[in-house]
């Protein structure tokens, strides 16, 4: 399927690591980036960049989502921190609606993995995959709010990230874009991923537009929803695609629940300064 060593070593990389196994798929329109998307139509001040690089190929540059949830604390996926995967360059962008300009840049202090934690690599589901990033000073941004429940099935939602414009298999010709896409979607009942994917801490989500989904590059980036005031609150962190083998556009997503792990994210945070 890959040409050369390199292209198997990024391959690896962008399986496994920026999307939990999110895949691509092709789109004509060079500002769409989570499939079918569209730009960022407000800001998000809580909506944070992660740069990373591959560990099997140092030259793969790629991107993963997070969310600013306190002052100093961002919540990301798991496997976009995973060390036997990729390395964090070091600094995050909080509160932008563009990947390398705009919003707060801060240094990495600590990074904190659910201890379940385990990667699919693909062929299932991963596990408790969820990470807490420490900035090294607080930010001026507003943090979303991690909601008391995702919601029933149907609830509408949003998903966002810079994730790549590209579906070819070699990561090599991936693009991210500058520009936050979102897209609207909504909860999804257990029975709409495969068998196994979905359950009580996992979310399958279902995109309200046909063809469109998060793929790779888009990983720990938000699943909002509206709470009774209107404003958006945090219920999901985007892991991985919600059946095996499916092109984003052709399948459900999968997203870990954050309300069902906010007990261990705020104990996480305390603990940890």
């Amino acid at each position: 399927m890959f040409s050369s060593k390199s292209s198997r070593r990024r391959a690896r990389t962008a399986a496994v690591v920026l999307a939990g196994a999110v895949c691509t798929v092709v789109m004509t329109g060079g500002a769409e980036a989570i499939v079918n998307g569209s730009d960022s139509t407000q800001p998000y001040p809580s909506m944070v960049s992660i740069p990373v690089t591959g560990v099997d190929d140092p030259t793969f540059k790629g991107v993963c989502g997070g969310s600013l949830v306190d002052r100093k604390w961002v919540l990301t996926a798991a496997h976009c921190v995973d060390p036997a995967l990729v390395t964090l360059d070091g600094t995050v962008r909080v509160g932008s609606q563009w990947r390398k300009s705009g919003g707060t840049v801060r240094s990495v202090a600590k990074t904190l993995t659910h201890p379940g934690y385990h990667n699919g690599e693909g062929i299932a589901p991963n596990r408790d995959d969820l990470a807490l990033i420490r900035l090294n000073h607080p930010v001026d941004e507003k943090p979303v709010r991690i909601a008391d429940r995702p919601g029933r099935p149907g609830t509408p939602t949003r998903i966002l990230g810079f994730g790549t414009t590209d579906d070819t298999p070699d990561p090599v010709g991936w693009v991210f874009p500058e520009r936050l896409q979102e897209l609207d979607t909504r909860r999804g009942a257990v029975s709409e991923c495969a068998p196994g994917y979905a359950d009580s801490t996992r979310l399958c989500t279902i995109s309200r537009k046909p063809g469109a989904m998060a793929c790779n590059g888009d990983s720990g980036g938000p699943q909002l929803r509206r709470d009774q005031k209107g404003r958006w609150e945090l219920i999901g962190v985007t892991s991985g695609p919600g059946a095996p083998g499916v092109r984003c556009s052709e399948g459900p997503g999968l997203y870990t629940s954050a309300p069902a792990y906010s007990g261990w994210i705020h104990k996480a945070m305390d603990r940890n300064g």
